[in-house]
């Protein structure tokens, strides 16, 4: 519900628009399960907030949840305590109370509001925010800003519970990769002729080719996966409104009736531009206009995943539904081919002197069969334009350098310049994203002064894009257009590309800036820019507090368990991992006193930007019923009895090529104990294979096929335990 109040003064009318969201658990049925999701109002989506510059924002905000939550305003520009992120500009609204949120409409243009609490906004906790432009204002634009409009949110859906989806990505799952047919094994590898490039990929230390982190049960917009607006008729062009309101996949656009015209980006005006897609990224905003073509017809605004799993579909204008033929499927290997060529063994990359920027050079344009082909890449892909999709195919795709201001946009020119250079860091294996190299929790705030020209140059030096989100300011894309630069409040930055924003200093407060897949963000990516000299916040009364629950989202502990159920033995390992540490816990009992009983406990801490290295502490306990006088020999000589042995030890792993683990371990005895270890190697589809040698003479190989995210038929061969099948259990 919301209310519109007027309060006169100075002769002048002012609207204070009033909306009361009423924030609540409810169940929604999309594949024939029942799920938690969050509405407002009992409303999903969530409702469209509209305002008109010049206005006052009063929104109530009723927790009827049973946790705290929060609400950002993405994208606009306002007084920092009024920015809705927990424990930096406020703290969170506790279950079953108000806040207010209250500010100044300045701006106007296609926002959307969400949660920042948690990973609330992956279960529904986000709506459309539209601020419309007043007629008498002069950046009016007469045949677009008077066109009608509808906003829609995309959005994306999963059955599986969000806090459990980052526990998997944390563990390395490919259970995602094979529900999207996207495992990339040694069999397919063989059998589209990629063998070699299978073997260089894994020799280089990566794992398969991703695009996309997680799979999803159902894409929509605006809460459907297919719909029609029957309202408009042919030749009618109508102006969609759209905000990728999801927590972690990048979507394709574009239109079944035509070119679509790209018209406003991040809530901020553009010189119009034709294109025939585009590709927006997780938080960005499109304004868009098409146009009904044919009478008694209606052509699909169609959204497809990046990794083309899955579409929705809008139908524009009145009639018959015009057949859509969806996005072909990637080809992974040729993707994979890609991304061998620009890593190095280091793990750092390599951009073979191309300098990308702005999304020009698209590298996986090379999985794009409307692109390059079918199967192989079978166009002219040499040289300058070998990732250029336009100069490569007749389908215009949009990228940032052709966004243009209709207006200048230039900084003031008399202010002092403050330049921050970035490196965006990851690890894909351990899935953690960073800064320098650096998690939020390990740094400090970046201290700027009111009024400066801040100028941010950003390198990505990961194989993912990152969408940059800056709370509380727009900013400039140096782009190429001058003084015309395109003002945006987000920027998909691509694999080895480097772009540089600017931003005038003009709005005191701790401001938020982060990567806005909400899993990376969780896992640490982002900084806090903070202005110095500035007045305490009064929502925040102990900082100190505040910060130590801030940094404790990504200093949070993953937990792992397996467990093999054998005819043999029982095999199992238990693991608790952070950012930097991990505790590991392995066990293997047998079923008589001459095969043991065995545990083994590893403390250690990962090193290095690819953490391919970590020393630890451990503990190795074992009993097994030998004949009298009986001992074991390693291969270096020394006597290595199994019999009631409790040993500390030191030790470090160390990542081979192949994702080989090699450890060296020494024990409080003296003795010394090296291991080779693979496991999870992609035999087929479904097929897991293991092995691991050390020289205490112990041997292990095994297979595990895959029948489900939590179980595994299992076949394996120890040197202690000998030969057992058996159900492999794993969380």
């Amino acid at each position: 519900m919301y209310f519109l109040l007027y309060n006169v003064g100075k002769g002048v009318a002012q609207k204070l628009v009033r909306y009361d969201l009423y924030v609540k658990d409810t169940l929604v049925n999309f594949t024939g399960k029942t799920k938690r999701a969050i509405a407002a109002n009992g409303q999903i989506p969530m409702p469209t907030l509209i305002f008109t510059q010049g206005d006052t924002a009063e929104i109530h905000v009723h927790n009827e949840l049973n946790e705290a939550t929060s609400l950002h305003w993405h994208g606009l520009i306002l007084p920092n305590k009024e920015d809705g992120v927990p424990f930096l500009t406020q703290m969170p609204i506790a279950p079953k109370t108000t806040h207010i949120y209250k500010f100044p409409i300045t701006q106007f243009g296609t926002h959307w509001y969400h949660s920042h609490s948690g990973l609330q906004e992956q279960i529904g906790m986000y709506g459309s925010m539209i601020l419309n432009k007043r007629s008498d204002d002069a950046s009016f634009r007469k045949g677009i800003d008077d066109l009608p409009m509808v906003p829609v949110v995309i959005s994306e859906w999963t059955n599986y519970n969000p806090n459990n989806v980052h526990r998997m990505l944390h563990n390395a799952t490919d259970w995602f990769a094979i529900k999207k047919g996207a495992t990339q094994s040694y069999a397919e590898a063989i059998r589209e002729g990629h063998f070699g490039t299978k073997v260089k990929n894994e020799f280089k230390r990566m794992l398969a080719m991703d695009v996309s982190d997680v799979y999803y049960d159902r894409f929509l917009m605006n809460g459907q996966a297919e719909s029609q607006l029957n309202q408009f008729k042919a030749g009618d062009k109508v102006r969609l409104r759209v905000s990728n309101g999801v927590a972690s996949t990048y979507f394709w656009l574009n239109y079944g009736g035509g070119k679509i015209t790209v018209v406003a980006n991040d809530g901020n005006d553009v010189e119009p531009v034709e294109v025939d897609r585009l590709i927006i990224a997780v938080s960005e905003t499109y304004d868009i206009v098409v146009t009904v073509l044919e009478k008694e017809k209606s052509f699909a605004f169609q959204i497809t995943s990046e990794d083309r799993i899955n579409r929705a579909l809008m139908y524009v204008g009145t009639g018959v539904k015009q057949p859509m033929k969806p996005l072909s499927r990637l080809k992974y290997f040729e993707g994979m081919k890609m991304m061998n060529s620009m890593m190095k063994m280091n793990g750092d990359l390599d951009d073979m002197g191309m300098n990308m920027s702005l999304n020009q050079m698209d590298m996986n344009v090379v999985m794009y069969p409307e692109i390059t082909g079918e199967k192989e890449s079978q166009k002219n892909t040499s040289g300058e334009n070998q990732y250029n999709s336009n100069a490569l195919s007749d389908i215009v795709t949009l990228n940032y350098a052709m966004l243009k201001s209709p207006h200048v946009t230039s900084l003031p020119k008399d202010a002092p310049v403050k330049e921050l250079k970035f490196e965006l860091t990851g690890n894909m294996n351990r899935y953690v994203w960073s800064m320098d190299n650096k998690v939020i929790s390990e740094t400090d705030k970046i201290l700027i002064k009111k009024g400066e020209n801040i100028r941010m140059i950003i390198y990505n030096g990961s194989m993912m894009r990152h969408p940059m989100h800056l709370h509380g300011h727009d900013f400039r894309v140096l782009n190429g257009q001058g003084e015309n630069a395109p003002m945006k409040n987000i920027i998909d930055i691509m694999p080895m590309e480097t772009d540089t924003l600017e931003f005038n200093a003009n709005i005191e407060g701790d401001w938020f800036f982060h990567c806005h897949i909400l899993y990376h963000m969780m896992s640490g990516m982002g900084r806090v820019f903070s202005y110095q000299n500035q007045a305490p916040n009064p929502l925040i009364p102990n900082p100190s507090y505040a910060r130590k629950k801030l940094f404790g989202e990504d200093r949070q502990f993953h937990v792992m368990l397996e467990n093999d159920f054998a005819t043999n033995g029982n095999d199992g390992m238990a693991m608790v991992q952070s950012t930097r540490w991990s505790i590991e816990t392995e066990w293997r009992l047998g079923y008589n006193n001459m095969h043991g009983y065995e545990t083994e406990t590893h403390i250690g801490r990962y090193m290095g930007k690819m953490q391919w290295l970590m020393p630890y502490i451990g503990f190795d306990w074992r009993y097994r019923k030998m004949e009298e006088g009986d001992s074991e020999k390693n291969l270096f000589g020394q006597t290595n009895t199994k019999d009631e042995r409790a040993q500390l030890s030191i030790g470090v792993i160390y990542t081979l090529p192949m994702l080989i683990k090699f450890s060296t371990e020494i024990y409080q005895d003296g003795n010394l104990r090296m291991q080779l270890m693979r496991e999870d190697i992609p035999v087929s589809k479904r097929l897991r294979g293991d092995f691991m040698y050390n020289t205490d003479k112990e041997y292990m190989i095994g297979l595990r096929y895959i029948l489900n995210k939590n179980a595994a038929f299992k076949t394996h061969y120890d040197s202690d335990m000998g030969f057992g099948v058996g159900l492999y259990l794993n969380y």
